[in-house]
């Protein structure tokens, strides 16, 4: 089933497109009777929020909490109080900013951590509203079942780098930071460069599925200031001529962000070799 779950701009379409002259009708009185009547039919206990947003916490994780600007990745089934399903996610979960959903998932979000289950029961005003959503009538109440399955990607990021290595037979040192590297030919060299040293490298880097997304036709030269987090702490278990691997999670490389040919929350891959420090 199609999620329905990234509504901001579907959102502002709904509402320009919106034809009715009726002033928005307030459910939220009808709502919460109807969730407090839900609550006690099932027999559950739920946390009230002062925005009206009821939510369940059956586990609450061991990772970070997001935060409304994170990109997250939850499975999901979504139902009314009578138990009819609208919507639900496929098994692997789907990735989304919580900036671009529903104001009942970006508050309710944040009170899971990462790898937390629980039901977040959303009132129309953190959702819809009084107008109609597709399959959702207006001033419905929503209900959702979600696992966290993970926060800007940390999890998922591990979980690929370890798969790479087993596939490829490789073994690599992993660092305090998320960070892997390792060290194929040693070059000889004494010196090993800090976090703000110039260096001179030759390097490819690609992704997971291989795509070379960058590579230099000469030797480079650049301050370790000037670069992604995970290259610059790499750099600095290389000693000079050696020759090896960086393997960069995302929250160390561009995150977020889509940049070029390296998709949001993408693993890094680079072959180096470290010519000279400074």
């Amino acid at each position: 089933m199609k999620s329905i779950l990234l509504t901001t701009l579907a959102i502002v379409l709904f509402t320009a497109c919106n034809t009715n002259d009726d002033p928005p009708f307030d459910y939220s009185e009808l709502n919460d009777e109807e969730i407090q009547t839900y609550l006690e039919t099932n027999n559950l206990d739920a946390e009230k929020s002062s925005s009206g947003l009821y939510y369940i916490i059956d586990e609450l994780g061991s990772g970070e909490h997001p935060v409304s600007t994170d990109r997250v990745k939850v499975n999901y089934e979504g139902y009314f109080t009578n138990g009819n399903l609208f919507d639900e996610s496929d098994e692997t979960g789907v990735s989304f900013f919580l900036d671009q959903v529903i104001y009942g998932w970006r508050e309710g979000l944040t009170y899971f951590k990462e790898g937390g289950s629980g039901k977040l029961i959303i009132p129309a005003h953190l959702a819809y509203g009084s107008y109609d959503n597709g399959s959702i009538p207006a001033g419905s109440v929503l209900i959702f079942d979600i696992e966290l399955i993970y926060v800007n990607y940390k999890t998922e990021n591990e979980a690929q780098i370890q798969s790479y290595l087993i596939e490829n037979n490789l073994t690599a040192q992993a660092t305090g930071t998320g960070l892997y590297y390792n060290i194929d030919t040693p070059g000889g060299g004494i010196v090993n460069p800090t976090d703000s040293d110039n260096v001179t490298i030759t390097y490819k880097g690609q992704l997971i599925d291989g795509t070379v997304f960058d590579q230099s036709t000469s030797p480079a030269s650049f301050n370790l200031q000037n670069v992604i987090e995970g290259f610059s702490e790499g750099l600095t278990y290389f000693s000079e001529g050696d020759v090896g691997s960086l393997y960069i999670p995302a929250h160390l490389a561009y995150g977020n962000q889509q940049l070029s040919e390296i998709p949001i929350g993408s693993v890094l891959i680079f072959e180096i070799e470290l010519i000279s420090v400074n």
